[in-house]
């Protein structure tokens, strides 16, 4: 802590006396400065102890209050007046005006020069910056011994909190509370998920300070709140977030400095360690894909304690249908985020998890589309919902769910989920899951520009044979195939005679150069005319 007025007054070698604004001693005291002048208030900065002997003060009334004013108004701690010189003792006028401001007047008798007072002071203040330097080094001993120690993030935010005599909590990057020390502040730190996902929105690291009762802030509580984002590249890691009862000092914000670069780096390496578990859990996911479950279970038992049990879901996320696009028209997204959201509710839940990233496709590998997510998750579990619930929140992603399947048949699940996610992305959704594709028609995929283009291509002969001559072929060939091939009904919707509709099919066999007693051509046929029906729709 600073030297304050009192610590001055208490040092017997300056007798000094207090003549007025003694409730006013424990106000730190950050200089000493010596002038004569009658308004020195340009030169000074505020948190001054002002000594002068009175030089030019005269002995008015109106100017001694006038000096005490300005003095006040410009942040002075504390006005010292050398007796002896210009004043055989404080002017009472003086006195008078101090008391009224609140302003500690001290005298200082003539023995005392006044650079017995100003080294007082700057040794004091000396001894302060070294306490304060010898105290950050301590600390950063001790939270650096801890974030090296078992579960180091947990033992950092413990030794913080003891540090600062306060609390202190750690966010992960999705802004869920992972990390509370004491546990009675575990309340106090729920209420910031506000002020938390603000700063997510904001590029690492950022800052904000508010105590108990700002906007936003909504309790009882009157702590001095910090909250600071850990990152090193802009991207939040995770959140930091510490109370106490009185504003923060600058030792202190020393310590806080100390922790929030330890958790920092601690973050950071543990981004590596998991980079590297997301490798090997990618290769191993390929595995179950490709079937080789047995292979992928052995490797999985040392490795991550086995794969998910019971029933599994895939889900394979990808660009929504709003989501941004480059150049080229292909999706531009990153997935990064629904990864880490989806790790972290696997690891708060106790539930395992494979994750893959599947690289874009262009025209020449096979259907276009962009990088894509492939997760492999315990059926309607933390994992499960967490994506879902990122999906929902995230206008630029889109998520294809599989049916619960066991691992054993991952492979086919996949397939189910990739399914879902086209149907999804067709029609505009944010997530659809397998049996809401099974549930739905066929009907909507036929507007798909390859189809239209069969289509076209199938049933030209037909339209300009329509156009050009008579017979309409096209719709008599529409109600004979919704009546399944029944001569009578079909030409009875047609409003002509069954003999007219048997040379009509005859003439459409004749310049399709197909057979409609094949039941193959009878269904590209109808799927020829529903397409152009869905082409029109869309």
């Amino acid at each position: 802590m600073p030297p304050t007025l009192a610590s001055v007054v208490r040092n017997s070698s300056l007798h000094l006396t207090v003549l007025a604004g003694a409730d006013h001693l424990e106000r730190p005291v950050r200089w000493v400065h010596t002038s004569e002048l009658d308004d020195p208030t340009p030169f000074l900065e505020g948190g001054e102890l002002l000594l002068t002997t009175g030089i030019k003060l005269g002995t008015s009334t109106k100017s001694l209050q006038a000096y005490v004013h300005r003095l006040a108004d410009a942040g002075v701690v504390g006005l010292g007046l050398g007796v002896g010189l210009s004043h055989t003792e404080v002017p009472q006028p003086l006195v008078e005006a101090a008391a009224q401001r609140g302003l500690p007047l001290l005298r200082v008798p003539e023995p005392t020069p006044f650079i017995a007072i100003s080294k007082a002071v700057s040794a004091a203040l000396a001894a302060e910056q070294y306490e304060a330097v010898t105290t950050s080094f301590e600390a950063q001993e001790e939270l650096t011994r801890a974030a090296l120690g078992q579960n180091g993030t947990a033992a950092v935010v413990r030794r913080l909190a003891a540090r600062l005599g306060g609390w202190a909590a750690l966010y992960d990057s999705s802004g869920a509370l992972s990390v509370v020390a004491p546990d009675w502040a575990a309340r106090r730190a729920a209420r910031l998920a506000t002020e938390v996902d603000r700063l997510r929105r904001r590029p690492a690291p950022a800052s904000a300070a508010l105590q108990g009762r700002a906007p936003g802030f909504d309790t009882a509580d009157e702590d001095f709140v910090v909250v600071q984002s850990l990152g090193a590249d802009r991207r939040a890691r995770g959140f930091l977030a510490v109370g106490t009862e009185d504003r923060i000092t600058p030792t202190e914000r020393y310590v806080l400095n100390a922790a929030v670069a330890l958790l920092t780096l601690t973050l950071e390496r543990s981004r590596e360690l998991r980079h590297a578990e997301e490798r090997m859990g990618a290769a191993l996911l390929r595995l179950v894909l490709a079937g080789q479950v047995g292979t992928a279970r052995q490797v999985a038992t040392g490795l991550f304690g086995g794969l998910p049990e019971g029933t599994i879901r895939i889900l394979v996320a990808g660009a929504g249908p709003t989501g941004e696009r480059d150049e080229a028209g292909m999706p531009v997204h990153d997935l990064t985020e629904l990864a880490e959201r989806a790790e972290q509710a696997g690891g708060r839940a106790g539930e395992k998890l494979l994750v893959a990233r599947e690289p874009a496709r262009d025209v020449k590998e096979g259907t276009p589309h962009g990088e894509r997510l492939v997760l492999l998750a315990v059926d309607g579990g933390a994992v499960h919902r967490a994506c879902l619930g990122a999906v929902e929140e995230h206008e630029g992603l889109a998520i294809g769910v599989s049916a619960a399947a066991p691992v054993e048949e991952a492979g086919s699940a996949y397939a189910q989920a990739e399914r879902a996610l086209a149907v999804a992305l067709r029609g505009g959704r944010r997530s659809v899951g397998h049996e809401e594709v099974g549930a739905g028609s066929l009907l909507p995929l036929l507007g798909e520009d390859a189809v239209a283009a069969f289509a076209e291509g199938l049933l030209r002969p037909l339209r300009e044979h329509d156009r050009t001559a008579r017979g309409d072929l096209v719709a008599s060939l529409r109600a004979w195939l919704s009546r399944h091939g029944q001569w009578d009904a079909a030409a009875a919707d047609l409003g002509v005679h069954r003999h007219t509709l048997r040379y009509r099919m005859r003439r459409v066999e004749e310049l399709l150069g197909r057979s409609l007693d094949d039941t193959d051509v009878r269904m590209e046929l109808w799927l020829a005319l529903r397409s152009g029906e869905e082409s029109a729709t869309l």
